[in-house]
């Protein structure tokens, strides 16, 4: 079977907008755990547009506009680079209140549906290993944008793997990527040092897994096909928050469910449904499933969920109805756990067990 996957770097205009509006509710967490905030985040040229509602019970110490700077200057958008984004012109039409946020964010309260999926093993992060891989490739490539081989490229950029999965292994046949590149560095230099990480990454990966079989001659690579890319980030494209959604949760071989991660509280359904239905799926796999979907339905204003589907191949653990309690739920995912990955531009999916980590 071919499998093909794909994954953008933090300074992708879509994924700039994911992390400024998680960087808005990840400051609304600071000072009020039961925080409410629904925020979009859209991006074109040298201007951003936020939009939505936020409810603390105080006021937040920091503007939004200085939340939007300090987001752009973690990813990489200083001074310097094509894009800097203390030039940003920011139009904030984000409804600021203060007062008790609870009636919002206490329950549930809206309708979702939300989709859990783990297979494979813990080598791949019971993801698929073509999600696995394209992650793996883009930690790799945004680490070195920030202090490797690539140190003051990017931070925009994108990558697609194509491989071939049979009873033998995973066969990796294709790597494409495009980066954006600093004017004053020669186009080939900045490609072989692409081609270099992306080289150290796989090599280290089959030391750890035989099942990855393709030797690294073997696999056609396609670098920057386009030229250099110099206008990167929004000065070359548009961004929206929620765009990413396959790259957010699977990718293309598994289905998701209707309902964004980025810009909503830490309580809303949509994102800690989806959490808990993840958890449970790695949970079933680890303990023995081949592979298992969870599928959760919530209406407003119930704690529990109107349906719960739990497909697995193989005998496995099963949670009980109550894992999937609204109330519970915020109980074992507390705000530091999720905030913890804001400004990584992903979300915990592509961990096994991240609810575990010290």
């Amino acid at each position: 079977m071919i499998r093909v996957n794909e994954m953008v770097l933090p300074g992708h205009p879509d994924k700039f907008c994911d992390q400024i509006a998680d960087a808005i509710i990840a400051e609304c967490h600071k000072i009020d755990n039961d925080a409410y905030g629904q925020v979009e985040v859209s991006v074109w040229s040298d201007r951003i547009w936020l939009s939505g509602g936020i409810c603390t019970r105080r006021s937040l110490s920091r503007t939004l506009q200085e939340i939007v700077v300090e987001t752009g200057n973690a990813i990489g958008y200083t001074g310097g680079n094509h894009i800097d984004a203390g030039k940003y012109q920011i139009e904030n039409t984000v409804c600021q209140l203060v007062g008790d946020p609870v009636q919002w964010s206490e329950k549930v309260n809206d309708q979702s549906i939300v989709i859990g999926w783990a297979g494979y093993d813990a080598a791949t992060n019971y993801l698929t290993p073509e999600h696995f891989l394209a992650h793996l490739f883009r930690d790799k490539l945004t680490e070195s944008c920030r202090s490797g081989h690539l140190r003051t490229h990017g931070p925009d950029g994108k990558l697609m793997v194509r491989l071939r999965e049979d009873s033998a292994g995973w066969s990796l046949e294709h790597i494409l990527v495009t980066l954006q590149q600093r004017e004053n560095v020669e186009f080939m230099a900045v490609n072989e040092a692409i081609v270099k990480d992306l080289h150290e990454c796989y090599s280290a990966l089959q030391d750890k897994d035989g099942r990855w079989c393709s030797k690294w001659p073997e696999i056609d690579l396609m670098i920057n096909p386009n030229g250099p890319l110099l206008n990167g980030g929004s000065d070359g494209d548009n961004g929206q928050t929620g765009r990413k959604l396959v790259m957010d949760f699977y990718g293309p071989r598994i289905a998701i469910g209707g309902g964004a991660l980025s810009g909503k509280h830490l309580s809303h359904i949509d994102r800690i449904g989806a959490y808990a239905a993840r958890h449970a799926a790695v949970l079933a796999v680890s303990s023995g499933a081949k592979e298992c979907r969870v599928g959760l339905a919530y209406a407003p204003n119930r704690p529990d969920p109107l349906d719960i589907s739990i497909e697995a191949m193989g005998r496995c653990s099963r949670p009980p109805k109550t894992f999937f309690n609204h109330a519970e739920m915020v109980r074992r995912y507390p705000a530091n756990l999720i905030t913890a990955d804001i400004g990584r531009g992903v979300h915990f999916f592509d961990r096994a067990l991240p609810w575990n980590r010290e």
